[in-house]
């Protein structure tokens, strides 16, 4: 019986194929694994070979095996005198060789489960991990891996956020990956990635994993430095109490009073929730309150119920303006203050399309010493090296937010908390919302935070703190 199953192996092309590919994958599996033990590091890539493709290959190998041996065992019952050849083979555990023979065969084929197993789980880690992430597909994906390595979330997987837990959504989400996969193999993804994302998991499923509203939180100071665009870059300080607020006890307050867990809040918007057309809010009584633009069109745009990536829309892949950059990089010390008009040069500098990043880093140095050295040829002279470190700064601001390979610019992404960079809060809290009795969705900027002080040179409330 076996030298007939090692003959219908090695006799029959098919077999002979799943043979090699089964024991070429193992070697490969096996050698990658142990130079992985041993601190090589190959990149997503070397992951994804190693458990991904390769036990694919072997899994195909091991089923290639049975199916040439059957047809190579149909081959010979077909032969002249073959005729008692069955098409399976027939075990008789009445005989001690068939028996040691079964114990092997039932040997190896715990060996591939186990072998298979242990890829498919270190397979799974390889897909939640970031770098398979943001790095497999380089190119697409760049400016999310990019933005995510410097956010507050730079320790937080990507799959905690996009997947969350539990084995549906998982499954889901990889059923998504596919396409996505088939369209960065034939250059069908738009660029820039177009945002939000329509099928994302609800926050409540993976954002209150960590951050929950029943949680008070209260009032946080921020302070903020600006520096004017003219010859000294004057320093300013803006101070803002931010009423964060929560839940505590049977009330909510403050921003955070938004997703209390007694109430609900829906809107009906745009495509890109820039444009909020009517609000419904329902509060713990069940009593409804509906609010609308009468100039947005009565019909069409997607209703949403409210959670928290309605204002923190960028949590994790935050973009910042060219000004807040400069205005941060300066406050850092990476760019030298006393230099005349560095943060006008800067940001005229760095507000301009380049093809790359390496380019954009050669004409941003060239600009900014050729300003100096036009203008300030003294200060060229004596401060070349601060000069050549903010042109490195201004370099590295600009290749953190711009990506021109994938069209994203400074304001391609607008981020929702606040109003600076685009409406955020205004997109509800304006008098153009309203009730049918006239009454309006508060706009009153209290509400949210209280100005300290806005933009003052030497603010006497941050000496007033300082002192106590």
């Amino acid at each position: 019986m076996f030298k007939n199953f090692f003959a219908s192996i090695t006799h029959n092309v098919i077999s002979l194929i799943g043979t090699a590919l089964a024991l070429a994958s193992l070697v490969l599996i096996l050698s990658l694994f142990t130079m992985q033990q041993f601190g090589f590091e190959g990149g997503p890539y070397l992951g994804i070979l190693t458990y991904l493709v390769l036990p694919m290959i072997f899994a195909f190998g091991l089923i290639l095996i049975p199916i040439g041996a059957v047809l190579w065992r149909r081959k010979v019952s077909r032969m002249p005198g073959g005729e008692a050849t069955q098409m399976l083979p027939v075990f008789d555990l009445n005989v001690p060789h068939t028996r040691r023979w079964l114990l092997v065969f039932l040997g190896a084929t715990m060996v591939n489960i186990i072998i298979l197993a242990s890829a498919t789980y270190k397979g799974v880690e390889v897909m939640e991990s970031v770098e398979f992430c943001g790095l497999a597909c380089h190119s697409v994906m760049e400016p999310e891996h990019t933005a995510h390595a410097r956010s507050p979330h730079s320790r937080v997987a990507c799959a905690d956020c996009h997947i969350g837990p539990g084995a549906d959504w998982f499954v889901k989400s990889k059923l998504d990956g596919a396409w996505q996969l088939v369209s960065v193999a034939l250059d069908l993804y738009p660029r820039p990635i177009p945002t939000p994302l329509h099928d994302l998991r609800p926050a409540r499923d993976t954002c209150e994993q960590c951050h929950w509203p029943t949680k008070f939180v209260g009032d946080k100071l921020r302070v903020i430095k600006h520096y004017e665009e003219d010859e000294s870059n004057t320093e300013l300080t803006t101070a803002l109490l931010l009423r964060v607020g929560g839940a505590s006890g049977s009330e909510s307050s403050g921003i955070h009073w938004h997703v209390d867990p007694g109430m609900e809040i829906r809107y009906r918007s745009d495509e890109t929730r820039e444009e909020i057309y009517e609000v419904e809010y329902t509060n713990a009584d069940g009593e409804l309150t509906h609010y609308a633009d009468r100039r947005a069109p009565e019909e069409g745009g997607v209703w949403r119920t409210m959670d928290c990536v309605d204002c923190h829309n960028r949590p994790s892949h935050i973009y910042k303006p060219a000004a807040s950059e400069i205005d941060r990089v300066i406050n850092e010390g990476l760019i030298d203050r006393s230099l005349p008009f560095v943060k006008r040069e800067g940001l005229r500098i760095i507000d301009a399309e380049y093809p790359s990043h390496e380019e954009a880093r050669v004409v941003i140095s060239a600009e900014l010493q050729k300003f100096y050295a036009e203008n300030y040829p003294e200060i060229a002279a004596e401060k070349a090296e601060a000069i050549e470190a903010a042109a490195v700064a201004l370099g590295d601001v600009y290749a953190v937010n711009v990506f021109p390979q994938m069209n994203v610019w400074w304001d391609t992404y607008p981020n929702h908390i606040g109003h600076e960079q685009s409406p955020g809060c205004e997109r509800c809290h304006a008098k153009k919302m309203r009730t049918s009795e006239r009454e309006e969705i508060s706009n009153d900027c209290d509400t949210c935070h209280v100005l300290l002080a806005e933009e003052d040179e030497n603010p006497h409330i941050l000496e007033i703190l300082q002192s106590e």
